[in-house]
Formats: structure tokens, C-alpha cells, sequence
């Protein structure tokens, strides 16, 4: 029997998949040691392996089949914008995708005025304003805090995650707009799906069921 290999996204998501696996009998101790420094944790019984991957990799990972299956974020899906299979959405790490400013940015996006707009997620800030507001910004790419770029004078607004509003309040913006709710996501490489998927239906069924009747992380 040839293994199905999981990627997981570091981190709280990690624990949150690890958990919901377990509540469906899948199972991996050795991944419950923190000190290890193995890369790839199997299970020999159930025919799998796991392994934790930077969260905008495990898209890569499964899109080229180093890994059959994924649970990342949808943020991460979208950006990433790779050939895979989205099979369940896991209901946890909901938040939402936003547009944050001042208030008085409000009447530029409203006017669709030429603005510019400072995220780390250019793919779903140019699809949500060229394909979906049809307004023309310019986009510039920041891989720290966000929330910085208005109050400095950098861009007008900027499109970042927003889950409970916090830290926008205490810099003096807020949401403006919603482009999408987010939250984990399982994905599977296309041709996994064919060849194992017998398998994988049953990991996406029992998930689905556990997550229906009552299961809640």
C-alpha cells in the first residue's frame, strides 16, 4: 500500500487538523514531541505520512504531489492561485479578508478614485479591485505590519486579515469593505484525487461527518 502524505500548515492550524484527525482515528504520535527534529512522521498502520510545511508552501507541496493532501488557509489558497482540489472547509480559523482605512478613505473606494493599496496579498487585492470593483490601484507589497502603511502616508488602505477588528480600532482604522471570509481548508492534488480515491473519500467523508455532527475544535 503506497502512503498518502499530509501537509500541514505550521503552527495553531496544525494542532487544530491534528486534533480533528484524531477525533476520526487518524492519528500520529510522534508529531506530539516538540523537541524532535524529524521532518516526516508516519504512521505505518494506516499507511500515511505527515509532514509541516511554512503555510504558503503547502499549496506548492500539493499542486506538485509531494504532498496528496493539504489543510491551509483559504487566504493562502487564493493567493497562491495553484491547480488543486478544494474538497472541505474545516470551519475553523474564520475570519475574513478586508479593506482597512481611515474612514475618510471611504469616499475614494466609493468614487473609485486611483489610490493606492499596501498588502501582503497583492493576488487577492488585484483580483478583488480589477475583477470585482473595477478600480484601478496601485499595489504595493509589504510582508510586515500592514496597519502601518496608511498611518504613515504609504497607501491610502490596505487589504489584510481582520478577526476581531482590535488592532485596526487602536490604530484608528477600520473595516471598509469585505472581500471574503476565510477560514482552514483541505485541498488535494488532481491526480491523487484519481489514483487513491477511494482512500482520500474516506478521510474527506469521516472529516465531514465529524465536523457536521457536532465537531467542534
Amino acid at each position: 500500500m503506497r502512503y498518502i502524505t499530509i501537509a500541514l500548515s505550521k503552527g495553531r492550524l496544525a494542532k487544530k487538523a491534528l486534533e480533528m484527525f484524531e477525533h476520526i482515528g487518524i492519528t500520529c504520535e510522534e508529531m506530539k514531541d516538540e523537541k524532535t527534529r524529524k521532518l516526516i512522521f508516519t504512521n505505518e498502520q494506516l499507511g500515511l505520512k505527515f509532514f509541516l510545511a511554512k503555510p504558503s508552501d503547502v499549496p506548492t507541496y500539493v499542486e506538485y504531489g509531494a504532498a496528496d493532501i493539504g489543510i491551509v488557509g483559504k487566504d493562502t489558497i487564493l493567493e497562491e492561485g495553484r491547480k488543486l482540489y478544494e474538497v472541505l472547509d474545516l470551519n475553523t480559523g474564520k475570519c475574513k479578508m478586508c479593506v482597512c482605512g481611515p474612514q475618510s478613505a471611504k469616499d475614494k473606494l466609493q468614487h473609485h478614485e486611483l489610490i493606492r493599496v499596501a498588502t501582503k496579498y497583492p493576488n487577492i487585492a488585484k483580483d478583488y479591485f480589477y475583477n470585482k470593483k473595477h478600480q484601478t490601484v496601485e499595489i504595493i507589497k509589504l510582508n510586515g505590519s500592514v496597519e502601518l502603511a496608511p498611518i504613515v502616508g504609504l497607501s491610502e488602505v490596505i487589504v489584510d486579515i481582520v478577526e476581531t477588528g482590535a488592532t485596526l480600532k487602536e490604530n484608528g482604522l477600520s473595516v471598509l469593505e469585505e472581500v471574503c471570509p476565510l477560514s482552514a481548508r483541505m485541498v488535494v492534488n488532481q491526480v491523487s484525487m484519481k489514483m487513491e480515491n477511494e482512500r482520500i473519500n474516506t478521510i474527506i467523508m469521516d472529516l465531514r461527518n465529524y465536523l457536521q455532527y457536532g465537531g467542534s475544535i
